[in-house]
């Protein structure tokens, strides 16, 4: 089972997925300063290390600089804390969750018309 990981663990993981799925820790920081967050490195250091124990990042080194490389896709992690949440919340009932994303208003019906398409001819058309 693919572990839940906090907010800022997230973040990190985003950056990660985002640049192919691997990133040294300088190019995580470079990040993280575009986009005006100004972690302390012992901060980012730790989160990291999380992120190892978790089991969502392997690290390797290049020289002496670390490399993380993430171990599920992000739409791995994100089917996983899709089932952890509908387990969760709906016991396990997609159902559940699509009736209250229509009854809420969460959902437009242009995306409801779209998920009715995929649903009958495939996910080439999404």
């Amino acid at each position: 089972m693919i572990q839940t990981v906090s907010d800022s663990e997230l973040e990190l993981m985003k950056i990660i997925w985002a640049n192919d799925g691997t990133a040294l820790y300088a190019e995580i920081m470079d990040e993280l300063d575009s986009k005006g967050n100004a972690w302390q490195k012992n901060t980012v250091i730790t989160l990291l290390s999380r992120l190892v124990d978790k089991g969502l990042l392997k690290t390797s080194k290049i020289g002496r600089r670390n490399e993380y490389r993430a171990v599920f896709t992000e739409r791995e992690y994100q089917a996983a804390q899709t089932q952890n949440f509908l387990d969760k919340l709906y016991e396990g009932s997609a159902k559940g969750l699509v009736l209250t994303l229509i009854q809420k208003e969460m959902i437009s019906p242009d995306d409801y018309e779209d998920l009715k398409r995929f649903w009958k001819e495939g996910s080439k058309h999404l």
